[in-house]
């Protein structure tokens, strides 16, 4: 399936990230070290193309990369698709100021990327209002509202892809807001269950002066639309590399015999093909014009890692719940709980999906 020749991650990069997983799943105090740890095994370039600074190949590639590392740590993969999400957005703008700004710094790791989307998806499944209002002023916007939940925002410096809705209506647009900003405040980080090394906050909006340069996209929903098989592929990428792993476990450990060893492989083997669908559909426009096969694969992936998690559980037995002896296992539990809430959410998906029905019917 992929489209590029070399390993994507080296030994090095997968001893480096699986040594850090607990750690950056339970301690804050180490967000600042995950971004330059994927910048120093070079794996934010790949999936683009050789002439922009990347690896060649395409999102395949880094659905591929962002499986690998989420089989070993999900802090470390969500860090990796938020920032792999805000070039691919990048990528998709028709605004060459904006790539000429950040594009670089990016790759680099040298400035994290985030993506304030939740609130435009609930906007666009008509769940709530935009909650950032832009007002247009000389050179610009000025800009008020709220982003509850973001991540990737560390406080060295960071530039987050937001959706906004213009003074007097019309389609929202999409910009980019770097960190800095007079009137752009950073919350303390969330208190998560679990990634807490994920440097996720709340930004607060308080007259922030936008530059013409910092948009995106004017018109937004067709925007987003475009890049969203590749945004949500990627994501898709994070419960695929979870339930890898517990299955994986699952299947090595010794309680894994009998019926239940004929579980874990069938689930092995559906994971297999529904990460084949996703591969095989990412690039092709029909996810653009309808995305609701895509929201079915991500749904149908959120429901194998719960599967792969009771798996791992029964394979593994009284032992998952001593830390001492399996301590991946309670992390790959907590993380497994962050699948189901990730924008769009399962909620936001069945919506979504049942929406569609209609329309497929009449």
């Amino acid at each position: 399936m992929r489209t590029t020749p070399y390993p994507l991650l080296t030994e090095s990069a997968l001893a480096d990230i699986a040594q850090r997983a607990h750690a950056l799943d339970t301690q804050a105090e180490l967000a600042s070290t995950v971004l330059p740890m994927l910048a120093h095994h070079d794996l934010l370039r790949t999936g683009l193309p050789v002439a922009q600074g990347g690896h060649g190949g395409d999102v395949r590639d880094a659905i591929a990369a962002i499986t690998e590392v989420a089989s070993l740590s999900l802090t470390s993969a969500f860090v990796f698709w938020s920032q792999r999400a805000f070039i691919h957005y990048l990528q998709a703008s028709g605004h060459e100021a904006a790539r000429e700004r950040w594009w670089d710094a990016l790759l680099r790791g040298d400035i994290a990327g985030a993506v304030g989307l939740s609130n435009v998806i609930k906007f666009l499944s008509r769940i709530e209002a935009l909650q950032v209002q832009a007002k247009p002023v000389a050179q610009g916007w000025c800009l008020d509202g709220l982003l509850p939940w973001v991540s990737n925002v560390r406080s060295q410096g960071f530039v987050v892809a937001a959706a906004v809705q213009p003074e007097g209506g019309g389609l929202p647009m999409v910009m980019a807001l770097e960190s800095g900003l007079p009137g752009l405040v950073r919350s303390p980080d969330l208190d998560l269950l679990g990634m807490r090394a994920s440097n996720t906050a709340a930004l607060q909006l308080n007259q922030v002066a936008v530059p013409a340069q910092a948009l995106l996209a004017q018109a937004g929903p067709p925007y987003l639309k475009a890049a969203r098989p590749g945004f949500l592929g990627m994501q898709c990428a994070l419960s695929i590399g979870l339930a890898r792993a517990a299955l994986q476990a699952a299947a090595q450990d010794g309680g894994a015999r009998g019926p239940l060893h004929s579980r874990v492989a069938e689930a092995q083997k559906t994971l297999g093909q529904v990460e084949a669908a996703l591969l095989d559909g990412v690039l092709d426009d029909r996810w653009v014009a309808d995305v609701s096969p895509l929201f079915a694969l991500r749904m149908r992936l959120a429901g194998i890692v719960q599967d792969a998690l009771q798996l791992e559980l029964q394979a593994t037995g009284g032992r998952a719940y001593l830390q001492d002896q399996q301590p991946d296992f309670g992390r790959r539990w907590r993380e497994s709980a962050f699948i189901p809430v990730v924008t769009p959410s399962l909620t936001q998906l069945e919506g979504e999906l049942a929406q569609h029905a209609p329309q497929v019917a009449a």
